[in-house]
């Protein structure tokens, strides 16, 4: 049998087109005993660095040998060098050879040729630009992967027409280290002579035999199949080519090898691949048949498997040297890696300095001075002498130099930037560079945390970014150091379980409510289970157990089919903050490639994308191929705060100094104590808000503390920290040397850090280890923790501490350790809280505008700020063309405006005029001032419905149903068409006075139209108009009219029924009005059984749930399921029926009641009880209370319970006489005295 290789191989990197994965692809080659393997995925490169990370892996053992005997053999006399080459060229040909590829398009013409209109010869009704020939490059040593790599990137960046491609003058000019075959039946000398054009097929074999010599290879294939419904044709067309090929090597002298163009591993996974074609083509199945008679649907055979030598030498036994060719190949290909050390980005250094580092020390030296005051404190000056001596010996001074201009670049530009992330702020350096905010000397945060001493590895500063100013600072970026050396980092996206379930079943025809209802089944994480996979959730799940084991046929096969292609690529994307900067450019370390990404920009919409390069290596493992990769992360937090500041400078004319604020004003520490923390970053959590008020936090180490304790796992400890600072816990010491470093958290291990500097005080780690140790303990590294903890036991043990001690300390940090969090991110974050809480403190109505200008397009943010701005006594006015700003704004009395530029479907340019002339010239007096005044060019009709619809006209006091009237005796339709013709008669006639030859002419007075009486709208009608135009309910709530009964009659919420866990075994009562119904029916897995049921959305004050009421419920019910009916339910909660144990975590929302809520409202309450201390009744209560009474007559009783907690008594008074109609002006007064209320 001749030995063979595979040299032409798809993996799924080849989006929906390859089944295979890497590690697929090269364990059955290593099974089947091939020496090797080439991955050649069209177009593109994506599946390189992996491929080469685990070949290097497999061979790591190997390689070691062979270089311990090539250092004897540099070292041996003459007698001992021939067995030592012989054992190195034994253990050579043991290594697994990784054959870098890509099977490309070759422009027919020129890659810079895109012309739709011109015909393809052997395809008429295509452009001849369209795609390109197929031809396999394949790189022999690291300069044919340089060459490769650049073809690939330049294929994209400028080839790209329907697919990336690369030409003949690409080819010819990066010849050199390629190896070149002739690809399948698409390429170029195949086509030719299917095209019975033998003479242009001889043309090309002669051009590629004389740039490529004797690396370049014709290819044959052959698929034969008799499987139905694939493509037989195939095979008669390769039988064709294949007679030319060989006819052509031996007239040009060209050799020929066999491949089988694979694109899936196995021939039982034939089918697999054919509805992965149908998922990429979005085609059915039906679509892709292939009958005997025509050759049209899909050009795959079901042939393109992984095949054995075995199975190959079958095929080709009338050709054996085709085979053997393939190891002349291989044996041809050297063993090279594509990692490199830190490619650092050329940084010009100024004058006098003449090195990166020398100018690195006196920046940090400058920056120290203005940080710390000169003389420089010992403990500063040696801190910042041992961080440099570090970064220099890494070689590290670049980074940080180029991390600091950007970092000042996108300040001068005024882009707001983090004040740390990471551990990158434990680094002093960072901080006197002003890439950190947060002292790390003050803060004991740690510089090995960030980069370890004892070992070289990359920096990694990570930059928190304003969302809107990413693309400044990547054009800064750009601009500095060259486009040919930036560029985004691909990411792609996968087939998970349910787009899987989605794809195959859409291609299997199951219909989409039977899709949807295996989709529902799936969690999105499930307690114990790292990986979701459709095999994890099928052992998890029961109902989908018995679906995959007792289901319908269908049911099974889309399983299966979507358990085989999961995981798959399904396409690429771009990573959301990473950037790569290089030294040289890019396309000669790593393939570009093209992708789209959303804009972030200020004025970007959703769906506003751009055309970007991205390396085709992502970002988990670009980094070893020297590239550096810097994230910009986009914090909405840092908007946040520099919109409140501008509006601060607006309202008040104070330019706020965020980052020089004290860290011990009171009023900013009220916030936190008080639990009044909604809207401030990672502490606004119920959890949280508990904890918060219990600590009562009065120094920033508190804020930190917490920030870091608030997480699963050292939340347990949370109470134990409270009540140690609070003196009602004992603090505890297993050590003296603990005291100096858990002394600020009292006593609790809260911080990796702690333990890092532990290890060093107890038992004399170096601060490398201690870091070691640290990641050891996160990571759960058995094997490096079992050498530690010996370390740790015998250094302690030498400085005097028990055995005993130190094995309780040692394990304490083991149980808590991969819980406890970096300090130095936690001190950044819990910074960016601190500043917040400090203007929400100090400038409410400002900080709360600007959280609702940044969370405008989040609609359950903006309700749950809209709530929070009630509470604070703050009122969120609707839209006014006369008092608004582009957006969110702060009015004179303190309350919040909503922006003009914030109405949906409102243009720019309308909201720009608008503002520009009332800030000249006044507020408008009158509704014709404003037509009369805003330039007509900039208004349209449907500018102005927005603009009535929303609430931004009620300032002009006419009705808005009025603006729709039809107008009588008028040419116009109704009074905003009539407004528009009479702002532009009003602009004509001015206009055409200002150029009358006579300077004394006057504009003829317009008659101003007057607004017939329109029909008064549906009040819910109305206010769901507005709130789908400015996203929330802004002048009234249409909930309002049941609000009492809501509020105080209702025992649950929305919100409520989030944590179903909490409900079981209660009756839940709540009220709403329904924002979607939908019907559908559900069939068993067996098919045996159907019930009907309704989907419902339910709304209140809280939020929103999505409720599914079934079978009987479904039509006793039905006369109430209908859009925008208010309801009261009454429901139960309860846990499926195989959850005997009840240690699921699923349960079921049961209907037990409905009415409706216009029915029964003014029957529903028989009695009111307000229930105060006598302390608050005052006049004003009492006035108030006997005032709204009055107006709200009814049949409802109200009633009074006095009671006295210090005196202990309770009092009930019932008044005969008061009977009212409970409503919203009740809840205002038990909101306004801070009463309790029962109601019967």
């Amino acid at each position: 049998m001749e030995p063979f290789v595979h040299l032409h191989v798809h993996s799924h990197y080849s989006t929906l087109d390859g089944l295979c994965t890497i590690e697929e692809i090269i364990d059955k080659a290593r099974q089947d005993g091939m020496r090797g393997v080439a991955i050649t995925d069209h177009g593109v490169m994506y599946g390189i660095k992996y491929f080469t990370d685990k070949v290097n892996d497999i061979n790591k053992d190997l390689i070691g040998q062979i270089s311990e005997l090539e250092a004897k053999l540099a070292e041996s006399d003459t007698a001992d060098a021939t067995e030592l080459q012989n054992k190195i060229a034994e253990l050579k040909k043991q290594l697994f050879i990784p054959i870098i590829g890509c099977e490309v398009y070759c422009a027919r013409r020129s890659r810079l040729l895109k012309e739709k209109d011109v015909p393809n010869p052997y395809a008429p009704n295509k452009s001849i630009d369209n795609s390109g020939w197929h031809l396999i490059l394949l790189a022999k040593n690291y300069r044919g992967y340089e060459n490769l790599v650049k073809m690939v990137s330049l294929s994209f960046t400028e080839g790209e027409y329907y697919k990336p491609r690369i030409d003949k003058e690409l080819l010819e000019k990066y010849h050199e280290g390629i190896i070149v075959s002739s690809a399948c039946i698409a390429g170029e000398v195949p086509q030719h002579i299917l095209g019975n054009r033998l003479d242009l097929a001889e043309e090309s074999v002669r051009w590629f035999k004389n740039i490529f010599g004797d690396d370049y290879y014709l290819e044959v294939q052959l698929h034969q199949t008799t499987r139905k419904g694939y493509n037989r044709h195939t095979y008669q067309k390769q039988l064709l080519v294949n007679k030319g090929i060989f006819e052509l090597a031996a007239k040009c002298g060209v050799k020929v090898i066999a491949t089988n163009d694979v694109h899936f591993l196995n021939r039982d996974d034939a089918d697999v691949h054919k509805r992965l074609l149908c998922v990429g083509l979005g085609k059915e199945l039906a679509d892709m048949e292939v009958t005997e008679d025509e050759d049209k649907g899909m050009s795959y055979s079901g042939e393109e498997w992984f095949k054995t030598q075995e199975e190959m030498n079958e095929i080709f036994k009338d050709h054996p040297e085709v085979l053997s060719n393939t190891i002349e190949i291989l044996e041809k290909v050297e063993l090279y890696s594509i990692n490199h050390d830190a490619l650092m980005p050329e940084f010009a250094i100024p004058e006098p300095f003449k090195t990166p580092s020398e100018y690195l020390k006196h920046l940090t030296d400058v920056g120290a001075a203005e940080r710390y005051g000169t003389p420089l404190p010992d403990v500063v000056r040696e801190r910042l002498d041992f961080e440099l001596e570090t970064i220099n010996r890494m070689g590290f001074p670049t980074y940080f130099l180029v991390v600091w201009d950007l970092i000042k670049a996108a300040r001068k530009m005024g882009v707001s930037i983090g004040p740390g992330r990471g551990s990158a702020a434990g680094s002093a350096v960072a901080y006197t560079l002003d890439i950190t905010r947060i002292d790390p000397i003050k803060y004991d945060l740690l510089f090995e945390r960030f980069l370890n001493p004892d070992r070289t590895s990359l920096p990694d500063i990570d930059i928190d970014i304003e969302d809107t100013g990413r693309d400044k600072v990547l054009e800064y970026v750009t601009e500095k150091y060259g486009k040919e050396k930036v560029a985004h980092i691909v990411t792609f996206s996968q087939l998970k379980a349910k787009s899987a379930i989605q794809d195959m079943g859409r291609i299997e025809q199951m219909p989409q409510r039977d899709r949807n209802r295996i989709c529902k089944l799936i969690p999105d994480k499930i307690p114990g289970v790292k990986v979701l996979t459709l095999d994890a959730l099928i052992e998890n799940i029961p109902e989908l157990k018995e679906i995959a084991e007792n289901g319908t046929d269908l049911e099974k096969q889309v399983l299966s089919y979507a358990g085989r292609v999961e995981n798959r690529v399904r396409g690429t994307g771009v990573h959301a903050s990473g950037v790569i900067i290089s030294a040289t450019e890019l396309s000669k370390v790593v393939p570009l490639a093209t992708a789209k990404k959303q804009r972030s920009t200020d004025t970007s919409e959703k769906g506003d994308t751009e055309k970007v390069v991205v390396t085709q290596y992502p970002g988990d493992v670009i980094e070893s191929t020297g590239l550096i990769k810097m994230d910009f992360l986009g914090l909405q937090g840092l908007a946040i705060i520099k919109e409140s500041l501008r509006l601060i400078k607006e309202t008040t004319g104070k330019d706020i100094d965020i980052d020089h604020i004290p860290l011990d004003d009171p009023k900013t520490f009220d916030i936190f104590s008080s639990g009044n923390t909604v809207a401030i970053f990672q502490f606004e959590s119920p959890g949280m808000q508990k904890h918060l008020m219990a600590l009562k936090p009065s120094r920033f180490e508190d804020i930190i503390a917490m920030n870091a304790l608030y997480r699963p796992g050292p939340m347990d400890s949370i109470p134990d920290y409270i009540n140690r600072r609070h003196g009602k816990a004992q603090i505890e010491y297993n050590l003296p040397e603990e005291e100096e470093v858990l002394k600020e958290t009292y006593g609790i291990t809260v911080y990796q850090e702690q333990v890092m500097r532990l290890s060093r005080s107890i038992a004399g780690f170096t601060r490398g280890e201690s870091d070691k140790l640290r990641k050891g303990m996160a990571k759960k590294k058995e094997k490096i923790l079992a050498a530690l903890e010996t370390k740790f036991m015998k250094g302690g043990e030498e400085r005097g501490h028990s055995a005993e001690t130190l094995t309780q300390i040692w394990q304490g940090w083991k149980s808590f350790a991969q819980y406890a969090f970096n300090k130095s991110h936690s001190a950044c974050y819990a910074y960016v809280a601190y500043q917040e809480a400090y203007l929400k403190a100090h400038y409410p109505a400002e900080y709360m505008a600007g959280n609702l200008s940044c969370m405008l397009r989040k609609a359950d943010e903006v309700s749950k700020l809209m709530k929070e701005c009630c509470a604070m006594g703050i009122n969120v006015l609707s839209p006014s063309v006369n008092e608004s700003h582009n957006t969110f704004s702060v009015t004179k009395d303190g309350d919040i405006r909503f922006g003009i530029g914030a109405i949906k479907g409102v243009s720019s340019s309308a909201v720009s005029e608008i503002i520009e002339e009332r800030v000249a010239n006044g507020p408008f007096e009158d509704v014709y001032a404003f037509f009369k005044r805003v330039p007509i060019r900039s208004l349209n009709r449907k500018t102005i419905e927005c603009f009535v619809k929303s609430g931004a006209f009620d300032c002009f006091g006419i009705a808005r149903e009025d603006y729709f009237a039809i107008m009588p005796n008028s040419t116009e339709t109704d009074f905003i068409a009539a407004l528009l013709a009479y702002g532009k008669s009003c602009q004509l006639e001015e206009k055409d006075s200002s150029v009358s030859l006579f300077g004394d002419a006057h504009p003829m007075e317009v008659a101003k139209p007057q607004p017939a009486k329109g029909t008064k709208s549906n009040r819910l009608e109305q206010l769901l108009e507005e709130s789908n135009l400015i996203g929330v309910f802004l002048s009234g709530n249409p909930l309002d009219p049941y609000e009492f009964i809501i509020k105080h009659y209702c025992s649950h919420t929305t919100e409520d029924l989030k944590s179903l866990s909490e409900l079981e075994g209660t009756n839940v009562c709540l009220a709403g009005y329904l924002s979607d119904v939908s019907s559908g029916t559900w069939q068993s897995a067996n098919g045996n059984k159907s019930n009907e049921f309704t989907d419902l959305v339910i709304n209140d004050y809280a939020g929103s749930y999505k409720l599914r009421v079934w079978g009987e419920d479904t039509f006793k019910y039905s006369g109430y399921f209908k859009e925008n009916e208010f309801l009261l339910l009454n429901l139960s909660v309860t846990r499926p029926k195989y959850d005997k144990d009840k240690k699921g975590d699923k349960f079921f929302v049961n209907v037990t009641d409905v009415r409706a809520l216009s029915s029964i409202a003014d029957s529903l309450v028989n009695e009111v009880t307000l229930r105060f201390n006598p302390a608050i009744v005052d006049e004003d209560f009492a006035v108030d209370l006997h005032t709204e009474a009055t107006k709200h007559k009814g049949q409802c009783a109200l009633t009074f319970n006095m009671y006295n907690p210090k005196l202990h008594y309770s009092l009930n008074l019932a008044p005969e006489k008061i009977r009212i109609q409970p409503g919203s002006w009740l809840c205002r007064i038990i909101e306004k005295y801070e009463l309790q209320c029962q109601v019967k």
